[in-house]
C-alpha cells in the first residue's frame, strides 16, 4: 500500500490545545438530592478522566477553568471545601500526573489563596516541570479581565521607565505579559453543562478557539464526551477571517 494511501484513512490529529470550562457540579449533585460539595467531589473524578483522556488522544495542552475571581463570592463554606477539595488533589494525585509525563501549571492570582496552598502549587510545577507528554494548565483564582489588565499595567510601567517604545506596543507584546506566555492559543474550549457563555475565561486567547457546548454536567464527563467535541472541531472549517 502507497504511502498515501495508507494516510488517506487516518484519523485528523487532535486540536494541539483543548480548554474546559468545568460547569454543572451543583446543578449534578442537586439533581440527585446531595450537597453541591458531592457534586465537587465527583467533579475532580473527572478531572483525572480528562487529562488521561487527553493525554491518550494526544493533546498536548488542557487548560481546565477550576476556580474564577467571582467564584469566591459563592458561600463560605462551599469555597473552604472546594479550598479543601484542593489541597487533597494536590497532595494526593500530583505523583500520578508525574508518572504520566504531565507537567501542570497554574495560572490566576495566587496572593488570593492559603499560604499552604500556594506552597502546594510551586512544589506541583517545580516536580513536574521536565514533562512533555502533555501540559495541564489550571486557571485558578482566575479572571481573564484582570489578567488583561495586569498586563496592560506592567506594559505602562514599562513605556514609563523607557524600557518599552510605546510604538513596539503590538498583539506579541501584550502577549507575552500574559500568564498563558509560551502557550499556544486554545483551538477547542468546551462548556459542559448546557451553558453558552465563556464566563472572563481566557478572553484574549480563545480569539478564534471553536467553541463546543455540551449538555451533560461536569461529573457525568466523559472520555467519550471529550472525543465527540473534538470530532466537532473536525468538522468545522477555520478561517481565522478569511474566506474558506
Amino acid at each position: 500500500m502507497s504511502t498515501v494511501s495508507s494516510l488517506r484513512g487516518a484519523s485528523p490529529p487532535p486540536p494541539v490545545h483543548v480548554g474546559i470550562i468545568m460547569d454543572g457540579n451543583g446543578r449534578w449533585a442537586q439533581s440527585r438530592g446531595l450537597p453541591r460539595i458531592a457534586g465537587h467531589r465527583q467533579g475532580a473524578e473527572s478531572v483525572r478522566r480528562a487529562v488521561k483522556a487527553s493525554v491518550d488522544l494526544g493533546v498536548r495542552y488542557l487548560t481546565l477553568y477550576g476556580f474564577s475571581n467571582e467564584n469566591w463570592k459563592r458561600p463560605e463554606a462551599e469555597v473552604s471545601a472546594l479550598m479543601g477539595l484542593l489541597r487533597l488533589y494536590l497532595r494526593q494525585e500530583i505523583e500520578e500526573l508525574h508518572q504520566m509525563g504531565v507537567r501542570i501549571r497554574f495560572i490566576g492570582q495566587r496572593q488570593r489563596l492559603a499560604p499552604d496552598i500556594v506552597s502546594l502549587i510551586e512544589d506541583a510545577e517545580s516536580r513536574t516541570v521536565e514533562n512533555t507528554n502533555l501540559t495541564l494548565v489550571v486557571a485558578l483564582s482566575y479572571g481573564a479581565r484582570q489578567e488583561i489588565t495586569e498586563a496592560a499595567r506592567a506594559i505602562a510601567a514599562k513605556v514609563k521607565s523607557g524600557d518599552l517604545d510605546l510604538t513596539a506596543i503590538d498583539e506579541d507584546v501584550l502577549a507575552a505579559h500574559l500568564e498563558t506566555v509560551n502557550i499556544p492559543d486554545p483551538d477547542l474550549v468546551i462548556r459542559t453543562s448546557g451553558e453558552q457563555r465563556v464566563s472572563n475565561f481566557l478572553l484574549w486567547q480563545l480569539a478564534y478557539a471553536e467553541l463546543v457546548f455540551t449538555d451533560t454536567h461536569w461529573p457525568d464527563f466523559s472520555r467519550s464526551d471529550l472525543e465527540e467535541a473534538i470530532n466537532e472541531f473536525h468538522r468545522r472549517e477555520r478561517r481565522y477571517g478569511a474566506t474558506g
